[in-house]
Protein backbone atom coordinates (compact mmCIF):
# COMPACT_ATOMS: atom_id res chain seq x y z
CA UNK A 1 0.00 0.00 0.00
CA UNK A 2 0.87 3.50 -0.68
CA UNK A 3 -0.03 5.75 1.55
CA UNK A 4 0.53 9.90 1.42
CA UNK A 5 0.23 11.60 4.86
CA UNK A 6 -0.68 15.83 4.62
CA UNK A 7 0.68 17.90 7.58
CA UNK A 8 3.77 15.40 7.42
CA UNK A 9 5.61 17.93 9.20
CA UNK A 10 3.43 18.40 12.66
CA UNK A 11 2.59 16.41 15.54
CA UNK A 12 0.42 13.91 14.04
CA UNK A 13 1.75 13.66 11.16
CA UNK A 14 5.38 12.85 12.42
CA UNK A 15 4.09 10.73 14.25
CA UNK A 16 2.38 8.77 10.76
CA UNK A 17 5.91 8.90 9.33
CA UNK A 18 7.10 7.13 12.23
CA UNK A 19 4.60 4.64 12.69
CA UNK A 20 4.31 3.68 8.94
CA UNK A 21 8.15 2.17 8.32
CA UNK A 22 7.20 -0.01 11.02
CA UNK A 23 4.21 -0.97 8.97
CA UNK A 24 4.72 -4.16 6.77
CA UNK A 25 2.07 -3.33 4.86
CA UNK A 26 3.20 0.20 3.59
CA UNK A 27 5.55 0.26 0.84
CA UNK A 28 6.02 3.67 0.85
CA UNK A 29 4.65 6.73 2.89
CA UNK A 30 4.74 9.87 1.30
CA UNK A 31 5.07 13.26 3.05
CA UNK A 32 3.17 15.96 1.93
CA UNK A 33 3.36 19.31 3.48
CA UNK A 34 4.41 22.72 2.38
CA UNK A 35 5.30 24.15 0.33
CA UNK A 36 4.24 21.32 -2.14
CA UNK A 37 1.15 21.19 -0.02
CA UNK A 38 -0.55 24.52 1.07
CA UNK A 39 -4.45 24.77 3.04
CA UNK A 40 -4.47 27.93 0.92
CA UNK A 41 -4.00 26.89 -2.51
CA UNK A 42 -7.20 25.08 -3.92
CA UNK A 43 -5.21 23.61 -6.23
CA UNK A 44 -2.80 22.04 -4.24
CA UNK A 45 -4.51 18.24 -3.41
CA UNK A 46 -5.50 18.07 -7.28
CA UNK A 47 -2.36 18.58 -8.12
CA UNK A 48 -0.20 16.20 -5.47
CA UNK A 49 -2.92 13.30 -5.69
CA UNK A 50 -2.97 13.35 -9.84
CA UNK A 51 0.61 12.83 -9.42
CA UNK A 52 1.48 10.75 -7.17
CA UNK A 53 -1.88 8.76 -7.33
CA UNK A 54 -1.91 7.08 -3.61
CA UNK A 55 -3.69 4.11 -2.59
CA UNK A 56 -4.88 6.00 0.75
CA UNK A 57 -4.54 9.72 1.79
CA UNK A 58 -4.22 10.52 5.51
CA UNK A 59 -5.30 14.18 5.80
CA UNK A 60 -3.96 15.46 9.17
CA UNK A 61 -3.14 18.86 7.38
CA UNK A 62 -5.24 21.58 9.46
CA UNK A 63 -4.86 25.26 11.15
CA UNK A 64 -5.37 24.00 14.86
CA UNK A 65 -4.55 27.36 16.26
CA UNK A 66 -8.32 27.37 17.56
CA UNK A 67 -7.96 31.45 18.89
CA UNK A 68 -6.48 32.10 15.64
CA UNK A 69 -9.20 30.39 14.06
CA UNK A 70 -11.73 32.43 16.03
CA UNK A 71 -9.58 35.78 14.72
CA UNK A 72 -9.93 34.86 11.54
CA UNK A 73 -13.36 32.37 10.71
CA UNK A 74 -12.65 33.09 6.87
CA UNK A 75 -9.55 32.08 6.88
CA UNK A 76 -10.21 28.79 9.61
CA UNK A 77 -12.94 27.93 6.94
CA UNK A 78 -10.51 27.80 3.87
CA UNK A 79 -7.79 25.28 5.89
CA UNK A 80 -9.90 23.47 7.37
CA UNK A 81 -13.45 22.85 5.85
CA UNK A 82 -12.45 23.73 1.87
CA UNK A 83 -9.12 22.43 1.83
CA UNK A 84 -10.46 19.08 2.79
CA UNK A 85 -13.11 19.14 0.91
CA UNK A 86 -10.74 19.57 -1.85
CA UNK A 87 -8.46 16.65 -0.69
CA UNK A 88 -11.89 14.87 -0.71
CA UNK A 89 -13.09 15.52 -3.93
CA UNK A 90 -9.14 14.77 -6.11
CA UNK A 91 -9.57 11.17 -3.97
CA UNK A 92 -12.95 10.65 -4.71
CA UNK A 93 -12.35 10.90 -8.37
CA UNK A 94 -10.04 8.37 -8.76
CA UNK A 95 -11.66 5.69 -5.92
CA UNK A 96 -8.41 6.76 -3.54
CA UNK A 97 -9.44 6.48 0.13
CA UNK A 98 -9.25 9.07 2.80
CA UNK A 99 -9.33 9.57 6.50
CA UNK A 100 -9.54 12.90 7.17
CA UNK A 101 -8.63 13.99 10.68
CA UNK A 102 -11.72 15.66 12.95
CA UNK A 103 -11.97 16.97 16.03
CA UNK A 104 -14.15 16.61 19.68
CA UNK A 105 -14.59 20.44 18.77
CA UNK A 106 -17.74 19.73 15.93
CA UNK A 107 -19.42 19.23 19.42
CA UNK A 108 -20.68 21.94 21.46
CA UNK A 109 -19.81 20.55 24.96
CA UNK A 110 -23.05 21.72 26.73
CA UNK A 111 -24.33 18.11 27.93
CA UNK A 112 -24.51 17.65 31.63
CA UNK A 113 -25.49 14.11 31.80
CA UNK A 114 -21.52 13.07 31.92
CA UNK A 115 -21.89 10.75 29.01
CA UNK A 116 -19.43 11.20 26.23
CA UNK A 117 -19.63 12.11 22.60
CA UNK A 118 -20.79 9.06 20.18
CA UNK A 119 -20.21 9.58 16.34
CA UNK A 120 -23.73 9.63 15.63
CA UNK A 121 -24.52 12.34 18.05
CA UNK A 122 -25.76 15.63 16.39
CA UNK A 123 -22.80 18.01 16.21
CA UNK A 124 -23.06 21.72 16.91
CA UNK A 125 -19.48 23.69 16.80
CA UNK A 126 -19.65 26.19 19.78
CA UNK A 127 -16.46 28.05 17.70
CA UNK A 128 -15.10 29.02 14.28
CA UNK A 129 -12.21 26.16 14.31
CA UNK A 130 -15.25 23.50 15.46
CA UNK A 131 -17.61 25.19 12.23
CA UNK A 132 -14.58 25.07 9.71
CA UNK A 133 -13.57 21.26 10.92
CA UNK A 134 -17.17 20.02 10.74
CA UNK A 135 -17.10 21.77 7.33
CA UNK A 136 -14.51 19.97 6.41
CA UNK A 137 -16.39 16.67 7.05
CA UNK A 138 -19.47 17.43 5.31
CA UNK A 139 -17.61 18.55 2.03
CA UNK A 140 -15.78 15.21 2.66
CA UNK A 141 -19.12 13.00 2.70
CA UNK A 142 -20.41 15.11 -0.06
CA UNK A 143 -17.43 14.13 -2.38
CA UNK A 144 -17.78 10.63 -1.90
CA UNK A 145 -21.74 10.78 -2.21
CA UNK A 146 -22.40 10.01 1.13
CA UNK A 147 -25.93 11.89 2.59
CA UNK A 148 -26.40 14.21 6.07
CA UNK A 149 -28.51 11.27 7.40
CA UNK A 150 -26.56 8.02 6.51
CA UNK A 151 -24.77 7.05 9.44
CA UNK A 152 -22.95 4.04 8.09
CA UNK A 153 -21.50 3.69 4.59
CA UNK A 154 -19.33 1.85 2.71
CA UNK A 155 -17.77 4.54 0.53
CA UNK A 156 -14.00 4.53 1.27
CA UNK A 157 -13.74 7.42 4.02
CA UNK A 158 -13.05 7.77 7.49
CA UNK A 159 -13.47 10.54 9.48
CA UNK A 160 -11.39 10.30 12.82
CA UNK A 161 -12.06 12.24 15.28
CA UNK A 162 -9.49 13.11 18.35
CA UNK A 163 -8.96 15.64 21.40
CA UNK A 164 -5.98 17.40 23.19
CA UNK A 165 -3.61 16.02 21.17
CA UNK A 166 -0.02 15.57 23.06
CA UNK A 167 3.41 14.84 22.01
CA UNK A 168 6.75 15.19 19.52
CA UNK A 169 7.31 17.79 18.27
CA UNK A 170 7.35 21.53 19.48
CA UNK A 171 5.44 23.33 22.59
CA UNK A 172 2.18 21.01 23.71
CA UNK A 173 -0.08 21.13 27.06
CA UNK A 174 2.36 19.26 28.60
CA UNK A 175 5.43 21.06 28.17
CA UNK A 176 3.55 23.87 28.73
CA UNK A 177 2.41 23.33 31.97
CA UNK A 178 5.76 22.00 32.93
CA UNK A 179 7.21 25.58 31.36
CA UNK A 180 4.85 27.37 33.60
CA UNK A 181 5.25 25.15 37.01
CA UNK A 182 9.22 25.77 36.68
CA UNK A 183 8.42 29.75 36.67
CA UNK A 184 6.27 29.82 39.70
CA UNK A 185 9.21 27.68 41.47
CA UNK A 186 11.43 30.53 40.43
CA UNK A 187 9.57 33.41 40.89
CA UNK A 188 6.78 32.52 43.27
CA UNK A 189 3.06 32.65 43.14
CA UNK A 190 0.62 30.35 42.27
CA UNK A 191 -0.42 28.12 39.31
CA UNK A 192 -3.60 28.34 37.76
CA UNK A 193 -5.46 25.33 36.15
CA UNK A 194 -8.83 25.68 34.37
CA UNK A 195 -11.20 22.92 36.15
CA UNK A 196 -14.06 22.87 34.24
CA UNK A 197 -13.07 22.18 30.70
CA UNK A 198 -12.85 18.50 30.19
CA UNK A 199 -11.64 16.05 27.65
CA UNK A 200 -9.49 13.38 26.48
CA UNK A 201 -5.74 13.69 26.54
CA UNK A 202 -4.21 11.84 23.35
CA UNK A 203 -0.58 11.11 22.94
CA UNK A 204 -0.29 11.37 19.17
CA UNK A 205 2.40 8.25 18.83
CA UNK A 206 -0.60 6.30 20.22
CA UNK A 207 -3.46 8.06 18.01
CA UNK A 208 -1.10 7.27 14.74
CA UNK A 209 -0.39 3.70 15.91
CA UNK A 210 -4.43 2.88 15.72
CA UNK A 211 -4.76 4.67 12.75
CA UNK A 212 -2.13 2.39 11.11
CA UNK A 213 -4.07 -0.43 12.34
CA UNK A 214 -7.36 0.67 10.85
CA UNK A 215 -5.34 0.98 7.78
CA UNK A 216 -3.92 -2.85 8.21
CA UNK A 217 -7.37 -3.86 8.18
CA UNK A 218 -8.21 -2.03 4.46
CA UNK A 219 -5.01 -3.52 3.33
CA UNK A 220 -6.62 -6.68 3.94
CA UNK A 221 -10.45 -6.42 3.56
CA UNK A 222 -10.38 -3.28 1.07
CA UNK A 223 -10.43 0.08 1.46
CA UNK A 224 -14.46 0.15 2.35
CA UNK A 225 -13.03 -1.66 5.69
CA UNK A 226 -11.87 2.35 6.39
CA UNK A 227 -15.67 3.82 6.42
CA UNK A 228 -17.38 5.54 9.09
CA UNK A 229 -16.89 8.44 11.56
CA UNK A 230 -14.54 6.93 14.08
CA UNK A 231 -13.48 8.39 17.67
CA UNK A 232 -9.99 7.71 18.11
CA UNK A 233 -8.62 8.65 21.94
CA UNK A 234 -6.81 7.62 24.51
CA UNK A 235 -9.04 5.98 27.25
CA UNK A 236 -10.28 7.83 30.09
CA UNK A 237 -10.59 11.76 30.69
CA UNK A 238 -9.34 14.75 33.31
CA UNK A 239 -10.24 18.39 33.17
CA UNK A 240 -7.06 20.52 32.21
CA UNK A 241 -6.75 21.27 35.98
CA UNK A 242 -6.40 17.48 36.25
CA UNK A 243 -4.41 16.80 33.36
CA UNK A 244 -1.98 19.23 34.58
CA UNK A 245 -1.41 18.05 37.97
CA UNK A 246 -0.58 14.71 36.40
CA UNK A 247 2.24 16.58 34.56
CA UNK A 248 3.16 17.73 37.64
CA UNK A 249 3.39 14.80 39.61
CA UNK A 250 5.25 12.39 37.09
CA UNK A 251 7.49 15.65 36.86
CA UNK A 252 8.06 15.59 40.47
CA UNK A 253 7.00 19.26 40.63
CA UNK A 254 5.59 20.74 44.02
CA UNK A 255 4.48 23.87 43.16
CA UNK A 256 1.19 25.77 44.81
CA UNK A 257 -1.63 25.21 42.09
CA UNK A 258 -5.48 26.92 42.25
CA UNK A 259 -8.83 25.59 40.11
CA UNK A 260 -10.20 28.19 38.34
CA UNK A 261 -13.39 28.59 35.65
CA UNK A 262 -13.19 28.58 31.96
CA UNK A 263 -14.66 31.87 31.93
CA UNK A 264 -11.36 33.41 34.09
CA UNK A 265 -9.25 32.72 31.12
CA UNK A 266 -10.76 35.37 28.52
CA UNK A 267 -9.86 34.13 24.52
CA UNK A 268 -10.96 34.67 21.08
CA UNK A 269 -12.12 30.82 21.42
CA UNK A 270 -14.58 29.35 23.15
CA UNK A 271 -13.85 25.58 23.69
CA UNK A 272 -16.69 23.02 24.60
CA UNK A 273 -16.76 22.78 28.42
CA UNK A 274 -17.39 18.54 27.77
CA UNK A 275 -15.42 17.36 24.84
CA UNK A 276 -15.27 13.15 26.06
CA UNK A 277 -15.92 11.12 22.81
CA UNK A 278 -16.79 7.40 23.54
CA UNK A 279 -14.26 5.78 21.65
CA UNK A 280 -14.97 3.61 19.01
CA UNK A 281 -13.80 -0.21 18.43
CA UNK A 282 -10.27 -0.51 17.07
CA UNK A 283 -8.75 -3.67 15.35
CA UNK A 284 -5.85 -3.88 17.50
CA UNK A 285 -8.30 -2.66 20.66
CA UNK A 286 -8.92 0.26 23.03
CA UNK A 287 -5.90 2.33 23.17
CA UNK A 288 -4.39 2.82 26.56
CA UNK A 289 -5.01 5.41 29.48
CA UNK A 290 -4.20 8.75 28.87
CA UNK A 291 -1.87 9.20 31.93
CA UNK A 292 0.45 5.88 30.67
CA UNK A 293 1.08 7.64 27.69
CA UNK A 294 1.86 10.88 29.44
CA UNK A 295 4.30 8.95 31.66
CA UNK A 296 5.87 7.51 28.62
CA UNK A 297 5.91 10.68 27.03
CA UNK A 298 7.12 12.71 29.80
CA UNK A 299 10.08 10.06 30.44
CA UNK A 300 11.39 10.37 26.33
CA UNK A 301 11.11 13.91 27.28
CA UNK A 302 13.10 13.62 30.30
CA UNK A 303 15.73 11.54 28.33
CA UNK A 304 16.19 14.04 25.83
CA UNK A 305 16.92 16.90 27.44
CA UNK A 306 19.70 14.64 29.57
Amino acid sequence: MRVAVTGAGGRLGQALLSAFQAAPFVEEALAWDLPEHDLDDPASAERLVSAALPQVVVHAAAWTDVDACARDPELAMRRNGLATGEMARACAGRRIALLAISTNEVFDGSRTDGRPYLPGDPPGPPNPYGRAKLAGEIEARNAYGIGAKDVAWTAPLALVRTSWLFGPPRLDFPRKILAAARAVAVEGGTLELVADEVGCPTYAPDLAAALVGLLETAARRGPGALAGIHHVVNAGYASRAEWAREVLHLAGLDVPTRDVALSDWPRPSTPPRWGVLAATPLPGGPLRDWRAALDEYLAACTETQE
